[in-house]
Formats: structure tokens, sequence, C-alpha cells
């Protein structure tokens, strides 16, 4: 008997560390979350950095078609496709719908 009462102590410290110890590294806020976290971070920060770079060009060619820095050759360029007509000397490459360049 007097074993056993010595044993208890140690017994549930030993378990509620166990406890703790396991919610450390499997729980919603463990390890296994934190790098599974900075993974999706990762992610998003290079999705951001890809739409930045998208979004920089799309303002270049808007910069273009404004006031007093027109670019004709840019205007020519998106009249010609809002319009879908060609020039006299160009060529016409078809391609089916589903492969748009725009």
């Amino acid at each position: 008997m007097r074993r056993l009462r010595a044993a208890v102590l140690p017994s549930v410290f030993l378990a509620t560390s166990g406890y703790f110890i396991w919610h450390a590294v499997h729980g919603e806020r463990g390890l296994i979350a934190r790098d599974h976290r900075l993974e999706r971070l990762q992610e998003a920060r290079l999705e951001r950095d890809r739409v930045m770079v998208e979004l920089e060009a799309a303002e270049r060619r808007v910069a273009g078609l404004r006031g007093d820095r027109l670019d004709r050759d840019q205007l020519d360029e998106r009249a010609r496709q809002t319009l879908n007509l060609v020039g006299k000397d160009e060529i016409v490459v078809p391609y089916e719908a589903e492969r748009r360049l725009f």
C-alpha cells in the first residue's frame, strides 16, 4: 500500500506532463500546426508577389493609355483587340476559344 501511495504523485505528474507535451506538438497551436501555418504564409507571400508583378504590368499598360504620355502602339493594339480588327498587311492565326491569349 505504501508503494502505491508513493507512486501516485509521480504517475499523476508524468501523465499531466505527457498530456501537455502531446498538445505542444500535436495540438491546435502545436509545433506541427505552426509548420503548416508557416508553409501557408510562404505560399501566400509568393502569391502576393506574383499578383504585385501582374498589377505593375497592368499599371504600366494603363499608364501608356493616359493623357500626354499616350503610347500610340499600345492604343492601336487595344483598339484592334477590342474591335476585333486587323490591318491589311497582318497575318491572322486562328486558335480554339479555350486557348485564348488574353
